[in-house]
């Protein structure tokens, strides 16, 4: 198993890509977006966003809009918008992904379902806390009846509702489904999983709070 680049060398495996392909070539700008990542990841939101547009207009000029490379990246784009407070222009890039997600990907598809839940997290984000449970309830419905209970989307969603549920001050329903989420965790991946810890981390928190 390969060790992971670091940003600096990840920048030097860009430029050395730029120069043996061409800055379009698909596999420069598949590295455009690992190295967007890695900036997000240490806060450097602004460059990862430069490098993300380049792709998302180089991606439609390339493939078109309804091709799900350019979904990716345009969800990809959404989400550093997102985290640098324009809210307004992140949902309407993601509800675009979500009316495309079909014909490109299918109704059933993973990538579809999780564009959902990506729209779902900016609607609470907005204070749209209705509009994000309806969305996430439906959601849950399909990734069950597609994935089942034990899949990560699927508990993924389910804690993500938790979360919006609490939020919305409904904290008995909030409770009783992160209590499945970490149940569920349990017994498919067992107490040590890191995602099990944080969903029972998340239910703990929700027993602080109520005073349990």
């Amino acid at each position: 198993m390969s060790t992971p680049l670091t940003l600096k060398q990840q920048q030097a495996h860009l430029d050395e890509m730029r120069a043996r392909l061409g800055a379009t070539h698909p596999e420069t700008l598949a590295a455009m977006l690992e190295l967007a990542e890695m900036m997000w990841a240490r806060g450097r939101l602004d460059n990862g966003r430069a490098l993300e547009e380049f792709v998302v207009a180089e991606r439609r000029q390339a493939l078109g809009e309804e091709h799900g490379d350019t979904l990716k990246a345009i969800g990809k784009l959404a989400t550093t918008i997102g985290a640098q407070g324009e809210l307004d222009e992140a949902r309407r890039l993601q509800e675009h992904i979500v009316d495309l997600a079909p014909q490109v990907w299918g109704e059933k598809a993973r990538d579809t379902l999780r564009a959902r839940n990506n729209l779902a997290g900016t609607l609470a984000t907005q204070g749209d806390l209705l509009g994000a449970c309806s969305l996430l309830q439906r959601l849950i419905e399909a990734l069950r009846r597609e994935f089942g209970e034990e899949d990560d989307d699927t508990l993924a969603a389910m804690g993500n509702l938790a979360a919006i549920l609490w939020q919305g001050g409904d904290h008995h329903e909030a409770y009783w489904l992160q209590y499945q989420v970490v149940e569920i965790r349990r017994r498919s991946v067992g107490d040590d999983d890191p995602k099990t810890q944080a969903a029972q981390g998340a239910f703990e928190a929700m027993q602080r709070q109520d005073g349990i």
